[in-house]
């Protein structure tokens, strides 16, 4: 049993797809590991290092080191501690310099300075862990030093880290800063903006970020040719890869898309992930482009619910990206039942299967809901199962049993008659029950899509509807694994349209159900599930939180964190203080 439609998942690669980076210093290097992961790469250097001449500041720094001014000394990056001896030499005895960090304690933020510093015969006294960004720092701290009252040297890098700054601050250090070079243009500016050029006209496929400053100064470059506008909009429709949380962070207070980042926070690592997830994602941002009208104003992420305007009102939205807000946000799951009168009373006419195919009884049932609750957001009004009839099965709804699958999968050779979902003509009284919902509901109160998860539907499509021990679905998920792997790849693509379409409709967030995940065990889950339920966080509109919620076994909670925007849900059986 084949699926050709589905890519080889055994090697990672680019396969043909045009990427372009802005790195400097390694410039052929990152070019060669692109060509050996497939890619046509362009590389245009963005950005050099600049001494700041007659540099005041540092002479002083290094002075107050010699005479014991400073206790501490936190160096940020290996460029920067060169930069720095080789600044203050000519002004102070270097050898008393060095013997001066070495009788103090001296933290090194990553790799990179450690072996600057093992150069000029120096060992750190602590090195931060990876990710290695000023969290990580602060947290050594934390750990291992006291540093009330103490005078702490910083040494930066081009900007000022004010997180960093304001945290030494908070725990009662004097913070010494040094600038000893500063961020600008390469000599030659033409491939950068020839770069520019090429990613605003569509021609780029993928853009991989290995510095924070890099992101700084293509905007910069970009703002001189006078097309910032349009580079925002194009890398709205290509991916965007950053190298680690610094980066990333960088990206985002620029209000630019960060897609993935790379874990290790490695340049091979970056582009090995990149070649091997690029291609849903890259799916993913075209179906947003496609199913947009291209003359409509704003970028996409504006036309995804407006989340920017949303978010400033939402105490949930907030919560889903980590924002504080000053109130905890509630929603119920089951925000519209049988509690309320008005449900009932349009239960009393249409069936459940029937009320979950009229968009505009949806719309009103949930909108009452929210209105009689006084909750925070709004989870569209219909249920699991409505995708798995367009997908081949005879769906009932029983009164009494529930739903019931009534040709459910027996056989692995069953699975060649499930369809994959490839337009949502057959399911767009969702997609209108989402329009409907938003419409109809105050900016401030966002509203929720959801799917069932790939388990949870690959269970109600071989049981044919609920179970108590699921022994045909765990049966075929251990004896044939390659069947499992073709069934799991349907619902992946499938669900991931689904998904997609509702964000596109105005879902401002979307949920994963996996109702029937606990009967896993997590080396089970593992092994079985968790690759697929990657691919699917990876196929869904970057930057969108998913919320991801699986019941019934507590161990599942580590699986379930995905990338960024991936929200865990919890059912009862977990505390909130251990979630």
């Amino acid at each position: 049993m084949t699926d050709s439609s589905e890519p080889s998942r055994s090697e990672p690669n680019f396969q043909g797809l045009r990427v372009s980076a802005l790195e400097s210093r390694r410039r052929d290097e990152f070019a060669r590991l692109i060509e050996r992961f497939g890619g046509t790469p362009t590389v245009s250097p963005s950005m050099r290092e600049l001494p700041i001449d007659k540099n005041k500041e540092a002479v002083d720094f290094a002075y107050r080191i010699i005479t014991g001014e400073i206790g501490l000394v936190i160096f940020l990056t290996g460029v920067g501690f060169k930069h720095f001896l080789s600044t203050v030499e000519k002004h102070v005895d270097r050898q008393r310099l060095l013997n001066s960090l070495s009788d103090i304690i001296t933290i090194a933020r990553g790799p990179k300075p450690v072996a600057a510093m093992r150069e000029v015969g120096l060992q750190p006294s602590y090195r931060a862990p990876e990710p290695n960004t000023w969290r990580e720092v602060l947290q050594l701290i934390d750990q291992n030093i006291p540093v009330s009252n103490l005078t702490i040297g910083l040494q930066e890098y081009g900007v000022t880290n004010h997180s960093l700054v304001a945290g030494l601050e908070a725990r009662g250090a004097n913070v010494l800063s040094v600038k000893v070079y500063q961020w600008d243009f390469p000599e030659d500016t033409e491939p950068l903006q020839k770069n520019i050029e090429s990613i605003c006209q569509g021609k780029q496929d993928v853009l991989m970020f290995t510095s924070a400053h890099q992101a700084v100064n293509l905007l910069r470059m970009a703002e001189k040719l006078g097309c910032e506008s349009e580079l925002r909009t194009a890398m709205d429709r290509l991916v965007v890869a950053s190298i680690g949380p610094t980066t990333s962070e960088m990206l985002q207070h620029l209000n630019l898309p960060v897609d993935l980042e790379a874990s290790p926070n490695k340049m091979g690592q970056l582009v090995q992930q990149t070649s091997e997830k690029c291609h849903r994602i890259l799916k993913a941002k075209r179906f947003t482009a496609a199913v947009l009208p291209s003359s409509a104003s704003g970028t996409a992420k504006e036309k995804l619910g407006r989340l920017g305007e949303s978010l400033s009102q939402s105490p949930f939205l907030k919560a889903c990206y980590r924002q504080a807000s000053d109130v905890t946000p509630i929603w119920l799951m089951r925000q519209a039942g049988r509690y309320m009168a008005e449900y009932r009373a349009v239960r009393e006419k249409v069936s459940f299967l029937e009320l979950c195919k009229n968009p505009s009884l949806c719309a009103e049932v949930m909108v009452t809901a929210v209105e009689k609750l006084g909750v925070d957001a709004a989870i569209i009004f219909s249920d699991l199962l409505p995708i798995l009839e367009p997908m081949g099965f005879d769906l009932e709804f029983t009164h009494g049993d529930g739903p019931v699958i009534h040709n459910p999968i027996r056989q692995a050779k069953d699975i060649d008659r499930v369809a994959r979902l490839e337009s949502m003509d057959a399911l767009s009284f969702v997609t209108q029950t989402v329009e409907q919902t938003r419409r109809a509901l105050p900016e401030r109160i966002p509203v929720i899509g959801f799917s069932g998860s790939p388990f949870t539907l690959a269970s109600y499509m071989i049981e044919g509807g609920s179970s108590r021990n699921f022994l045909h679905t765990k049966s075929l998920m251990a004896n044939d694994p390659s069947a499992w792997n073709i069934l799991m790849d349907k619902l992946v693509h499938s669900i991931s349209l689904y998904l997609n379409s509702q964000i596109v409709a105005g879902a401002q967030v979307v949920q994963l159900f996996d109702s029937w995940a606990g009967c896993l065990s997590p080396n089970d889950y593992r092994t079985h599930i968790l690759p697929h339920m990657q691919r699917l966080l990876e196929s869904i509109i970057p930057n969108v939180p998913v919320i991801n919620f699986a019941t019934g076994n507590p161990m599942l909670i580590s699986c379930l964190r995905g990338d960024s925007r991936t929200v865990v849900g919890i059912d009862w059986r977990v505390s909130l203080d251990v979630g």
